[in-house]
């Protein structure tokens, strides 16, 4: 049986409610936004039963002191009584450049004012294009010139300074510097963008390093994606925008009289080459430390020599603000071993598979040549093996060897290297030297980074694989994030559209990276074509529309931002793409008036079968139109509500049509793909869903448990079984140790997914691939059971199925959703399974306990039904 035990109030320490998280544009504090009407958010604090918010009053202003008196110059929404605790801005127009001060007052369940939040803020940028002062300077316009340049600029500020602001927008990557120290921790800023379509600039405030007198500014760019110098498959160093690095840079200093000066970039920066003599953010970037050029970013350096800047255009007409989390060194891993092969080749282990960079420490004479050769695999002989991740490089010579840096050292004692502009996959770096050196475990550190997105759930289990799995989902995910979400950061770091949406729902039950989706749309609206065609990678220098793409792939026009308004509630992202959606949706209609297509990739990399493509794309199509559909009602579009829900009916009647044998229940001939997809998908009719579900799992079981699909089956497979009445067959699968399974990876050593069911496969057998991901979502919905409400999104009401699946002694799933934190954890005491639940405040839950095997469920003694309605807080069940 099931009891419910709802904790007493007296459980908690409970001194008030109290609106705590406050964001702007999903930031905490943010700086430089551009929004006119920015998104205001918080979430409340109250750990009582049935806590919520019953009204709530934003106060905004440029005043802190009056704003923390609850009056404010810019808006004051007066009392609403108002569950929402997501709000656009809505009062006197912002003007640039300014920062403002907010609060947000609640008043609680019982209708009494909550405990007064502390006073956030936001802080507006340019705005305006015209707002822009500096000039776009560069050293020359040559695509070839291999070392990257300096810039610099001694300036004064005579007076007293209350703060200080630079912006710098830049085609290619840049580092700021200001009195010798870099501005900020962040990495390969700005994020990649179709640089001719739009460009982003980012804010810092550089109060902190400015000092009265004399300054000296300093950049140092870098090509990233905009000077693509090393050549591959997908052409990008034949992109439409590629040119020499070039940047824009105010820096606008408040003094305390009220006066502004703006110091700008312009012809009369001095510039010359750096000692990156190369860099490649695709391959790697070699240093050559003898041209060094000691106290070139601080004051007193002596830039006689130094050539004036050259003015160029700005790579686009569109500059905005760059508001996502950004991408850092966000881990440091140390050397786990080192294997010493002779005096001049070492091999360094780091214990696991990363993105990011290593950091040498060495001494040796003048002009020794060092390279660091980063690789997943070793052969048996324990030297580097790249042979896995090189085969789409094309290189032009021996010039630029593929994630191998060069560190050419000056012979000054202990010196480090550490590349700017570059990131790379790899577990294992091979050192290799021209001459002798001494390197030991800690002369060589690895950093993971990504962005830097925070963490938003955690999954702990009674079995070390699953967890292992689970870790690895997240590591490949992360080393997948860096502006934009990637396949895999060392053969292409590619943003391929397919891997992405397969594996949002494991993006976002783990981590809060909408900053990171809502950038990566609007990339997608910039390469979107008039007739609605998208490439299957995004951003691309045009590779991509006449090969892999199709409903399969880039149906991440529909599936993401209807993802990301599931877990946040925020339509925001729907009104900004529903446009170009509906363009995508209706150019296959045009292609496709059947209602079947053969346009598509279809099911990539697969165990050992594969359906027809028209299958697999005919499901992604219907997909997009529900979606569609569903957006439409959100938007109040009645007629295209109308319109693109009949359009996904005469898909489903023509798929069916075709594939769905109704007597047996069989789609195709009865692959796993073929029956999990429509299934999870919703294809099945009604009265045929159990037919198939149990084909499904026979199929299954016929394999011994184990998967027979590829990416895309993997979406729908363990969803398909576990959401049809066969959630322990889904487990058996899911945590499997033996080929092919992601558990066979983790016997195997893997920390991270792979790009190949087959460890020894010869071709597309990346160790750190996201594409297989789906299954790190789906340990919160198939076992832990936390899944969103489409009727109140953002969990504003939580449903509840978990699964006490065979074979596990414990199981807890959380997710930090907008409202707060969700706990579901099970654990298993002899025949007894102990239920324990948390809703945040300010949201509800609707529990669907598994009742198979005639269990009911009991409340204070009370037979109740299966499914009950949670208000906030916290509980306890028995299942006997």
């Amino acid at each position: 049986m099931l009891v419910a035990l709802p904790l007493s109030e007296k459980a908690y320490s409970f001194a008030g409610a109290k609106p705590i998280g406050l964001q702007c544009e999903h930031l905490s504090n943010p700086i430089g936004i551009d929004a006119r009407q920015p998104r205001l958010s918080w979430k409340l604090m109250d750990d009582r039963q049935g806590a919520r918010q019953t009204a709530y009053k934003l106060i905004i202003g440029t005043d802190s002191v009056a704003v923390t008196k609850k009056k404010g110059n810019a808006w004051d929404s007066g009392k609403l009584l108002s569950s929402n605790s997501l709000v656009t801005y809505n009062g006197k127009p912002l003007s640039p450049f300014t920062k403002y001060y907010w609060l947000v007052e609640v008043w609680d369940k019982d209708g009494k004012p909550a405990i007064n939040a502390e006073v956030s803020s936001f802080e507006t940028g340019m705005m305006e294009m015209s707002n822009w002062k500096g000039s776009w300077i560069s050293d020359s316009q040559d695509i070839n010139t291999k070392p990257a340049p300096y810039f610099r600029k001694v300036f004064s500020a005579e007076k007293k300074i209350k703060s200080a602001r630079a912006y710098i927008a830049c085609g290619g990557l840049y580092e700021l510097y200001l009195n010798g120290r870099k501005v900020g921790n962040h990495r390969l800023d700005p994020m990649y963008t179709r640089f001719d379509r739009r460009t982003l600039y980012v804010s810092y405030d550089v109060t902190g390093q400015l000092q009265n007198g004399k300054n000296a500014m300093g950049v140092l760019l870098g090509n990233g994606w905009y000077n693509h110098q090393s050549t591959a498959v997908w052409d990008f160093h034949k992109a439409p925008w590629r040119n020499r690095p070039v940047f824009c840079l105010d820096l606008r200093i408040t003094y305390t009289d009220g006066s502004v000066e703006t110091v700008t970039s312009g012809r009369e920066w001095k510039t010359a080459l750096s000692p990156i003599i190369f860099n490649s953010i695709y391959t790697a970037e070699h240093y050559d430390a003898r041209l060094e050029q000691s106290g070139w970013n601080v004051v007193n350096f002596d830039d006689t020599k130094w050539r004036t800047s050259v003015p160029r255009t700005a790579p686009s007409d569109q500059i905005v603000a760059q508001v996502l989390h950004p991408i850092r060194n966000v881990e440091t891993i140390p050397a786990k071993t080192v294997n010493k092969i002779n005096d001049t080749a070492y091999v360094f282990d780091l214990g696991r598979n990363i993105s990011g960079v290593s950091q040498i420490k060495v001494r040796g004479e003048a002009g020794t040549v060092i390279r660091l050769k980063h690789t997943e695999r070793l052969y048996s002989n324990g030297r580097a093996d790249m042979s896995n991740i090189d085969q789409h490089y094309r290189p032009v010579g021996d010039k630029d060897p593929f994630q191998t840096d060069i560190f050419i050292l000056n012979g000054a004692g202990e010196e480090s290297f550490m590349p700017h502009f570059n990131y790379k996959g790899f577990q294992y770096v091979e050192v290799t030297a021209d001459k002798p050196i001494k390197l030991d475990q800690s002369s060589l550190t690895g950093y993971f980074m990504h962005s830097d997105v925070p963490v938003a759930g955690n999954i702990k289990s009674s079995n070390p694989t699953l967890d292992k799995i689970w870790h690895a989902a997240n590591n490949s995910y992360l080393s997948n994030l860096f502006g934009y979400p990637t396949d895999c950061p060392q053969r292409e770091k590619n943003g391929w559209t397919g891997d992405a949406h397969i594996a949002v729902e494991t993006g976002l039950y783990n981590f809060d990276g909408i900053t990171i989706y809502e950038k990566w749309l609007a990339d997608h609206r910039d390469e979107q074509q008039p007739n609605g065609v998208l490439p299957s990678i995004i951003p691309t220098g045009g590779w991509g529309y006449e090969w892999g793409n199709g409903p399969d792939w880039t149906s991440t026009i529909a599936i993401i931002p209807w993802s990301i308004y599931q877990y946040y509630g925020d339509a925001g992202i729907l009104t900004s793409n529903y446009k170009n959606i509906k363009r995508y949706v209706d150019h296959i209609q045009d292609i496709a008036p059947s209602g079947l297509t053969e346009w598509g990739l279809g099911d990539w990399v697969p165990v050992s079968t594969k359906p027809p493509v028209e299958f697999t794309s005919s499901v992604y199509y219907f997909v997009d139109a529900t979606i569609l559909a569903k957006i439409a009602v959100v938007l109040n579009k009645p007629e295209d509500a109308k319109k693109y829900l009949a359009l996904a009916e005469k898909i489903r009647g023509a798929f069916n049509k075709k594939y769905l044998n109704s007597g047996t229940g069989i789609y195709g001939t009865g692959l796993q793909t073929e029956l999990s997809m429509p299934l999870y998908w919703g294809l099945v009719p009604d009265s045929l869903k159990s037919k198939v579900a149990a084909n499904l799992a026979k199929k299954v079981a016929d394999s011994h448990n184990h998967i027979d699909v590829g990416l895309l089956g993997t979406k729908a497979i363990l969803n398909a079984l576990s959401e049809n009445g066969y959630a322990d067959l889904a487990y058996q699968v899911a945590v499997q140790e033996t080929y092919p399974s992601w558990g066979w990876w983790i016997v195997n050593g893997a920390t991270t997914l792979y790009e190949n069911w087959r460890i020894d496969a010869k071709s597309d057998i990346s160790l750190n691939h996201i594409m297989f991901g789906e299954i790190g979502g789906w340990f919160f919905k198939g076992i832990g059971g936390i899944k969103v409400d489409e009727s109140k999104p953002g969990f504003k009401n939580v449903l509840l199925q978990p699964n006490f699946v065979s074979g596990l002694k414990h199981f807890e799933a959380s997710h930090d959703g907008p409202y707060g934190k969700i706990l579901s954890y099970w654990k298993r005491e002899g025949n007894l399974v102990i239920y324990t639940v948390a809703i945040p405040a300010n949201s509800t839950a609707t529990l669907m306990p598994p009742l198979e095997n005639g269990r009911k469920v009991y409340q204070q003694g009370k037979v109740i039904s299966g499914k009950m309605e949670l208000k906030a807080g916290k509980y306890e069940f028995e299942i006997k």
